[in-house]
């Protein structure tokens, strides 16, 4: 317990116990319900801490209502009939004197308890209400204890505490900005950061050896289940003199503390690596999910004289697995799902008893396609052979959208497991829309090779760029920096970019490495994303205390809303009306 005791109160709610009985104490709180039975009247009242059964005088004449904010003051006695579910439920509370501190006069909007089946945008136009629900409580306390334990930790190896600017200047890092305008600077605008980037790698030429902070991000971004469209929070990290494998052992160390101390006894698995291209091959995603056992075989090969119009000219994808003698329905219900995400169709064949192929693309595969497939997917009777065909971008994202689905529907996912892996060696460069040379992950990684030897071919050129991956979601990304100003200008410019893009885009970084930079590495991992994967949430919403909405707006405040023309002429705006 460690509340203000004071007229208002003298314990919490959470802390009376059976040694307590015969004391005078006197609660504050909500008020959570009001039930009667045999003319006596019962209610529970609810604080932060916990809840308390308050039986009130006969003579009571106060009208209270759910949600009213009371102080009471009685004796505490031994409760007849106990409650084992509440850690109060051995004692009750026999009020002498009540005052009512804040009346609820409206009706609510929804029941406190079952806030989450609401429509979202009512439970976040009164997300005050919502919060008052245990779960939503339990879920911030978590959230503090979560950030002071990362502090903690973190100091304890010695890192620096460091609060990088909100204001910024844009820049070009994948995502659109979001823009400021400039009073004093007419025309000029900031932008809230992406990131915090720059500003630790400026650290690390600054002579700071290691750095952290648990930073605001911002970007403009559509919602996701697992991304706020406007801001979040990152672990933020970079050390100076040191190598990717520096990195993962303060990560490994720091994840290894949290899941043993939040997560309980739930299975936490050793950090497994894979390399960007074993990923894509085998899985169909550069952030597989390693509960689900199924992989996935490029069978493009084994039909390349096929006589199936679907197959004719495209990339193939199979995933095999034992669908249990699930009827037609299954199968019909889950080619729904995958044209739903834009995918043309699915094939698939059952092998029978007797090792033969059934089902209505039988008719097409020869002898000889039929033993190849035995040889690469090693299939036996009771097994499916699904198949996507389409061109190689958007098959792997068929493949990658078919495999999660059947380890959800065939319930081959352990839900109550965490599966890390590091997913290393990403490509330095990709081909654009264009078919030009583009940096495929970021531009400020250090390639694994020297520059002559990624001038000779540019799409081979590896990265030390690496994510870490947990249950299919990627936690974490990080690189080792490109700390030589030189070889920054020779690898922006096989991307198309010229010396004056790194000068004006990234003047600080540019100069500040011209100066001397010590070799440096880091990464940034998404706190809230963090918290869902703790507390098994589907969506990032509803870990964020006051959280926009999946179109980016905020019910409780109105944001984004519109402002005085006052207020635009003094930042020099004038809005244009489509």
């Amino acid at each position: 317990m460690n509340i203000l005791k004071n007229v208002y109160r003298s314990t919490d709610c959470g802390s009376l116990r059976l040694v307590d009985a015969g004391k005078t104490e006197t609660l504050a709180g909500f008020v959570d319900t009001i039930r009667k039975l045999g003319g006596i009247t019962f209610l529970v009242l609810r604080d932060y801490y916990g809840k308390t059964q308050v039986i009130l005088p006969e003579d009571c004449i106060c009208e209270l209502n759910k949600e009213d904010v009371v102080s009471i003051k009685g004796v505490v006695r031994e409760r007849s009939s106990k409650n084992p579910n509440m850690p109060t439920g051995d004692i009750e509370l026999v009020a002498e004197e009540i005052k009512i501190l804040g009346k609820c006069e409206q009706a609510l909007p929804f029941e406190i308890k079952s806030s989450q089946d609401v429509n979202e945008d009512l439970r976040l136009k009164y997300r005050y209400l919502d919060l008052r629900a245990d779960y939503n409580k339990e879920m911030l306390k978590l959230r503090s204890d979560l950030m002071l334990h990362v502090r903690n930790f973190m100091h304890n190896l010695g890192f620096l505490e460091v609060q990088t600017p909100i204001l910024t200047a844009s820049s070009p890092e994948g995502a659109r900005d979001f823009l400021v305008p400039s009073r004093l600077n007419p025309g000029k605008f900031y932008a809230l950061p992406q990131a915090p980037q720059q500003f630790k790698q400026l650290l690390m030429t600054s002579g700071v050896d290691k750095y952290f902070q648990i930073a605001p991000c911002f970007r403009d971004e559509d919602a996701r289940a697992d991304r706020s469209p406007t801001e979040f929070y990152q672990i933020d990290m970079e050390m100076a003199f040191a190598t990717q494998e520096e990195v993962f052992k303060v990560i490994e160390e720091l994840y290894a503390s949290i899941f043993e101390r939040f997560a309980g006894k739930r299975p936490v698995t050793p950090f497994a690596r894979m390399t960007y291209e074993d990923a894509i091959k085998n899985y169909c995603s550069d952030k597989p999910d390693l509960r689900n056992p199924l992989t996935v075989a490029d069978v493009t090969d084994v039909f390349k004289n096929t006589t199936f119009n679907a197959f004719n000219g495209n990339v193939i994808k199979a995933i095999k697995v034992n669908c249990g003698g699930l009827g037609r329905k299954f199968y019909d219900s889950l080619t729904e799902f995958l044209k739903s995400r834009e995918a043309k169709g699915l094939a698939y064949v059952h092998v029978t008893e007797e090792g033969e192929f059934e089902t209505g693309i039988t008719k097409f595969i020869t002898p000889e396609q039929k033993q190849a497939l035995s040889n690469m997917l090693k299939y036996k009777a009771g097994d499916t052979i699904f198949f996507v065909a389409d061109e190689k971008a958007k098959v792997i994202k068929y493949a990658d959208v078919l495999r999660n689905e059947l380890g959800k529907r065939l319930n081959l996912i352990d839900n109550s497991a965490y599966n890390f892996v590091w997913i290393v060696d990403f490509p330095f460069y990709e081909l654009d829309d264009d078919g030009n040379i583009a940096f495929s992950h970021n531009p400020f990684s250090m390639p694994q090779a020297s520059i002559e030897e990624v001038k000779k071919d540019p799409l081979k050129a590896k990265a030390y760029q690496y994510d870490l991956v947990i249950n299919g979601y990627e936690s974490l990304s990080g690189g080792v920096r490109n700390h030589n100003p030189n070889m920054m200008v020779e690898l922006f410019a096989l991307a198309g970019l010229d010396k004056s893009v790194v000068e004006n885009k990234f003047p600080a970084l540019y100069n500040a490495f011209s100066y001397g930079a010590p070799p440096h590495c880091g990464a940034g991992a998404g706190f809230d994303r963090l918290m869902m994967l703790l507390t098994h949430n589907e969506f990032i919403r509803d870990v964020i205390a006051f959280p926009m909405n999946k179109n980016g707006c905020d019910p409780l405040t109105n944001a984004p809303n519109n402002v005085d023309d006052k207020l635009l002429r003094d930042v020099h705006i004038q809005l244009i009306k489509e």
